[in-house]
């Protein structure tokens, strides 16, 4: 088989790769039947009920959003776009001025540019 057609068999089984993909791919439901708030962590997996609820990080795995007004710092420093230094100042303004009303006030601490902001709405909310 000359160059051409090995390129050819191996764009052929990409292609069908991605049709399994496709077809046997993650559904788009929910997989839990209950509310964000309703989830609970036992031995490490998410389930409704009764158990632990979620950390920070495990909220962010399990797509929920996270109180900017409530996270600690080290939990603030593990969101990602945000890091150790910015959540510490993050806090600290939040401490010295009282709550973040709006997303005009996250913006106006040092280092929250429009990158970083952006990071922060997709992964906190402002309660």
């Amino acid at each position: 088989m000359n160059r051409t057609g090995a390129l050819a068999v191996a764009a052929l089984g990409l292609w069908g790769l991605g049709v399994v993909a496709r077809v046997r791919g993650p559904s788009p439901q929910p997989a839990l039947d209950c509310a964000p708030d309703e989830v609970r962590v036992v031995e490490g997996i998410a389930r409704c009920g009764t158990g632990e609820p979620p950390s920070a990080p495990q909220r962010l795995l399990l797509g929920q959003k996270l109180d900017l007004n409530q996270i600690s710092e080290e939990d603030l420093a593990r969101v990602p776009g945000v890091g150790a230094s910015l959540a510490r100042d993050l806090v600290r303004t939040r401490a010295q001025r009282g709550p973040f009303a709006s997303w005009d006030e996250v913006a106006s601490v040092p280092g929250v540019g429009s990158a970083r902001l952006a990071s922060l709405r997709a992964a906190m909310e402002l309660r």
